[in-house]
């Protein structure tokens, strides 16, 4: 079973949030908040698989949740489920950890597939997201150390901030999936990080850095 923290200060939208989740057969509501301070207190209590985090919130808003959180367990894994879409939330979102960023509004079938791609050490952006991400790593890339990394690096890193999966890498630049796991490991040892959410984050807060 996966188990989730459901954050929100609405009530209604956590009360038919913990509904639709716990009608999951591999999924169970481990707890609720409705604030940021709250959500930190219940993650360290239930120490749940997946948290379900919205970002403005009275006090320690979603952003500062998600801080203190991974803070506490590096390991911590979040998706965002927002009414912001604006490019400063969500850069901060995703530098602060965050590994999946949905829209209010979204189907519940993606939060579905978000939550259990998450859960399984992946990461997931709604498509419009990830188009607004990729402006943010296109504008690092252009101003940072882009020597660091070979352009086919650069295409691969580009593509995984879209939310393309290895498979869907490989088809959209005409090469293997095991060449698309060549590369990406090359980017992960070039930024110092073990997995894509980490190079996108580290590319969003540093910019490309020496292996």
């Amino acid at each position: 079973m996966i188990r989730i923290l459901i954050v929100d200060d609405h009530p209604i939208v956590r009360e038919g949030l913990a509904a639709v989740l716990d009608a999951q057969e591999d999924m169970e509501v481990a707890g609720e908040a409705s604030d940021g301070e709250e959500a930190v207190k219940q993650y360290a209590e239930h120490q749940p698989d997946i948290v379900l985090m919205d970002l403005a919130m009275p006090g320690a808003d979603g952003v500062e949740a998600i801080r203190r959180i991974r803070a506490f367990d590096e390991q911590a894994r979040v998706v965002v489920l927002t009414a912001y879409d604006t490019d400063d939330r969500i850069f901060q979102a995703v530098q602060a950890g965050a590994r999946g960023y949905l829209l209010k509004g979204a189907p519940r079938d993606e939060i579905f597939r978000a939550i259990r791609e998450v859960n399984n050490g992946g990461s997931l952006l709604e498509p419009a997201i990830a188009d607004k991400l990729l402006s943010r790593v296109g504008d690092i890339l252009r101003g940072g150390a882009v020597e660091q990394l070979t352009p086919r690096e650069l295409d691969i890193l580009t593509l995984m901030a879209r939310g393309l999966r290895n498979k869907e890498i490989a088809h959209q630049l005409y090469i293997t999936e095991r060449t698309v796991k060549f590369h990406a490991n090359a980017i992960y040892r070039k930024l110092d990080v073990s997995s894509r959410t980490e190079a996108v984050s580290k590319a969003l807060r540093h910019g490309l850095v020496e292996a």
